[in-house]
């Protein structure tokens, strides 16, 4: 066959063939493609179709067919990244560790078939929604894509265009497949509730093709036209509210409420949590920067009550950047933040 292709194509074909992790009936219909492109080559009309094709089949052989993660299943470990990078949320924690235990039970009894069930995490701003889908990824030992929903304004995002399109592309679940490499990720699906208002009926539909077990062992992107499993991912949605998700969505996750913040949970949060991860980011050594204890009051409410707690943290990397030059400057090489000398430190909002 090969000595009737033009050189690109049998250049193409020989790629497809070794390819071995794709899946076979994919290859038999990819050389379909090529074995039609080969005979319009004969009449010189393929160059068109060619970079489209070309395009497609750099997609099919980079997508992770079959490729998974190891699993850490380790409830002590799990735990451990969880407290170390979050402070509190207790039911989150629980729940995701009882979650991990049918896995390890699974594991033991060599099942493969147990479905993880979808958390919404349903919170205001700042209140530590997104990062601690980090930490589970990072504590399971599992990639993480996150899909950002806010302002999304077509189904098309999620599930792509037809390749036969100008300039197609896939959509962001395959591209976020094809980034991590793996086909177990974890799938943050952010702010499920802020999409575009004339999209969300079709957007909403694809995320209950998503979320549905009986269907997405078989997603179709239109661009790929190939059923992918994502049945071993790990779907966590986030949302401030629930009002504008429909309830077929609803029915297939299980909400967690996401507490606001209190004060002294801030206290300790800034104190133990982000002073500490400021000043590793900013390269200054540890005793470089103290604060009173009575100043964290102070902090906790520059602006009034802050559910969240980004305030905070452009409050505290604020101080952390007036001490950095502070430092260069050779001014001193250690700043204590008092009540008497805070106004100083803190920005102007």
């Amino acid at each position: 066959m090969e000595n009737n292709l033009t050189a690109d194509v049998a250049k193409l074909q020989k790629v497809v063939d070794g390819a071995t992790h794709i899946p076979p009936d994919l290859r038999d219909k990819v050389t379909e493609i090529l074995q039609r492109l080969s005979r319009q080559a004969a009449h010189g009309s393929y160059a068109a179709e060619f970079e489209n094709i070309s395009h497609y089949v750099d997609w099919i052989i980079s997508m992770p067919w079959g490729k998974t993660t190891k699993d850490i299943l380790d409830l002590n470990h799990v735990k451990q990244v969880l407290d170390q990078h979050h402070y509190g949320l207790e039911n989150l924690k629980d729940r995701f560790l009882e979650y991990l235990s049918i896995l390890v039970l699974n594991e033991q009894k060599d099942i493969n078939n147990y479905h993880a069930p979808t958390l919404l995490l349903v919170g205001l701003v700042g209140t530590g929604k997104t990062t601690i889908c980090s930490s589970i990824a990072d504590g399971l030992g599992r990639k993480l894509i996150r899909i950002p929903f806010g302002g999304m304004s077509s189904a098309l995002d999620l599930r792509g265009q037809s390749k036969m399109l100008p300039d197609a592309e896939p959509g962001q679940i395959i591209k976020g497949l094809r980034r991590v490499g793996s086909s177990n990720p974890i799938i943050l699906l952010d702010e499920i509730d802020r999409v575009a208002d004339n999209a969300r009926g079709e957007i909403m539909g694809v995320l209950v093709e998503l979320l549905d077990p009986s269907q997405n062992n078989a997603f179709t992107d239109h661009y790929l036209d190939y059923p992918v499993n994502l049945s071993q991912a790990m779907f966590i949605a986030t949302a401030n509210n629930t009002t504008h998700i429909s309830t077929a969505v609803m029915d297939r996750m299980e909400p967690i409420l996401m507490p606001s913040y209190s004060d002294d949970e801030k206290i300790h949060i800034a104190r133990d949590y982000i002073l500490p991860a400021k000043l590793k980011d900013a390269a200054l050594p540890p005793n470089s920067l103290k604060f009173d204890e009575s100043v964290w009051a102070k902090m906790v409410r520059p602006l009034g009550f802050d559910a969240g707690i980004r305030t905070l943290e452009r409050t505290i990397d604020g101080i952390v950047r007036k001490t950095a030059r502070q430092l260069v400057e050779g001014k001193t090489r250690e700043v204590i933040i008092t009540e008497d000398n805070l106004k100083h430190y803190l920005s102007t909002f």
